[in-house]
């Protein structure tokens, strides 16, 4: 999928692999030598901000256009495709964003089993006004005189969003142009990633000797546990406890990881050497590489304890390789935040890197958990930050405030999963805020920490919303905090979406 920086674009690139056929995201502007060298099926040319006009507009190589692979573009993907093949893109009379009615003209192909008037989702200001020389017209809306349209030999264009929950049958257009248009066959699926990437990391790795950063989190679970079948006892994994974990967070770890998998487990207690290194930083993006840089450092301290070691597998995943930006991934994509699996590490790194997940989703991640025949209770525990309650701990991170943080946590997962709740929502976590209010306790005032709590629903936490939960288990949630965990007077909650928010605080 050649990416022109559509907000929808990852969505997009799930919806694919959800019909069990892989996709790779590119920069829109890969010429097709390198593209050719894949051996694409298809290609999806995405949305994007810009006018095909500008002058910095980014554009398809017109190769990729003549090359005799199916090609689908998605809005300003459609208007590439016009501008390059001797079409015209103009200016709408009227913009037009959010609903609209699709009237299919030409059932067959994309469209086929869908017939007259289709709901779908528009999001655009230029609209094709003429087609390219040899394309006929498939659909058009009330504000787009061409919805749609094709050569007849493999191109199609469309001006709606087929991967948006507000157009329903845009998964069956999708499905038509992947399997009726590309030919391609559903094979790819958490049995044969699982083939795939065993024969690709023992391939990798030879003779030598792994190191995997385990943290107990579902991510680096499954790459530990995928690495370890395809190497066995080439690979020594290590604990860390860095004194930013959740309560019983050690113990329960490596109970689940000795007590399902047999690997060789070393656990290292650096609870000080953290917490010294954090003391006085308040800034998130600091505390995030500070985290990071103390992980490698332990991680070559164990490495050398155990002699020679060649490579670090990590659990990064594909939300982890957007977010901040690597250079594998559209450049004119902003940073968000550094990840500690991919920000973090320092240039001098003396281990090869592999990363087992790094083009997955977090439910792909579930799902080839699952395959691998791992716990659901380690493979359906919500997700983690790498720099742990470091950012979750606003403001200065200390011992005293991290265990306030680390009981008001262990009483809103409580409720969560008390309640039923806990498969049903994304993540569900308190932060402690620097703030101080008044209250009463009795018959005394106090002034004590503000506790924010937030649940969030997603699916691969590329976007997010915060979760409906009901009056009565935030009020429950509220007053066990309050009661429970010495030094918190107020709870708040968080109804902010991502975006404009982020999931995590800092």
């Amino acid at each position: 999928m050649l990416d022109f920086g559509s907000q929808f674009s990852q969505l997009i690139a799930r919806r694919v692999r959800e019909a069990n056929v892989y996709c790779e995201l590119v920069p829109g502007t890969t010429p097709w030598a390198q593209l050719k060298e894949r051996h694409p099926a298809g290609l999806i040319l995405s949305g994007g901000p810009s006018s095909v006009y500008d002058a910095d507009a980014p554009q398809v190589d017109p190769d990729a256009l003549r090359a005799g692979v199916p090609v689908l573009g998605i809005c300003y993907g459609m208007q590439l495709i016009a501008h390059h093949l001797g079409g015209k893109v103009d200016p709408g009379h009227a913009r037009e964003y959010g609903p609209a009615l699709l009237s299919v003209r030409d059932p067959n192909a994309l469209f086929r089993g869908l017939h007259g008037e289709l709901p779908v989702w528009m999001s655009h200001g230029d609209h094709v006004s003429e087609m390219p020389p040899g394309f006929r017209l498939l659909a058009t809306s009330g504000n787009s005189p061409v919805a749609a349209f094709t050569d007849g030999k493999g191109i199609f264009g469309i001006q709606f969003h087929p991967e948006v929950v507000h157009t329903p049958s845009g998964r069956e257009v999708l499905r038509n142009f992947l399997f009726g248009v590309c030919q391609c066959k559903p094979s790819w699926t958490p049995g044969s990633f699982i083939a795939e990437a065993t024969e690709s990391i023992r391939a990798h790795v030879v003779g030598g000797r792994v190191i995997c950063a385990l943290s107990g989190g579902v991510d680096s679970a499954v790459a530990a546990t995928l690495v370890h079948r395809a190497v066995g006892d080439q690979l020594t994994c290590v604990f860390v406890n860095n004194g930013l974990l959740r309560k019983e967070e050690p113990e329960r770890v490596l109970d689940v990881m000795h007590g399902n998998l047999d690997m060789d487990i070393r656990y290292v207690d650096a609870t000080e050497r953290f917490l010294t290194a954090l003391r006085g930083v308040i800034d998130p993006e600091q505390k995030r590489r500070i985290v990071g840089r103390e992980f490698i450092s332990v991680f070559e301290a164990e490495a050398t304890s155990l002699g020679h070691i060649d490579f670090l597998a990590q659990g990064t995943l594909y939300p982890d390789v957007i977010e901040s930006t690597a250079p594998d991934v559209v450049a004119t994509a902003s940073k968000i935040k550094t990840h500690h699996n991919v920000g973090g590490l320092p240039p001098g790194l003396r281990f090869q890197l592999i990363e087992p997940l790094r083009y997955l989703f977090k439910d792909e991640v579930r799902a080839v958990g699952l395959e691998l025949g791992m716990p659901e209770e380690m493979v359906y525990r919500q997700p983690f930050p790498g720099p742990g309650l470091s950012i979750r701990c606003l403001g200065e991170v200390t011992a005293d405030r991290l265990e306030i943080l680390r009981n008001a946590d262990w009483v809103v997962v409580d409720e969560i999963k008390r309640n039923g709740l806990y498969r049903q929502v994304w993540q569900s976590f308190a932060v402690l805020t620097p703030l101080e209010t008044v209250g009463v306790m009795g018959d005394f005032r106090t002034y004590a920490n503000v506790v924010a709590v937030r649940v969030v629903t997603s699916e691969d936490a590329m976007t997010a919303d915060w979760a409906r939960v009901p009056y009565e288990v935030l009020a429950r949630i509220s007053n066990r905090i309050v009661n429970e965990v010495k030094g918190v007077n107020r709870v708040v909650f968080d109804i902010t979406s991502k975006p404009p928010g982020t999931i995590e605080w800092e």
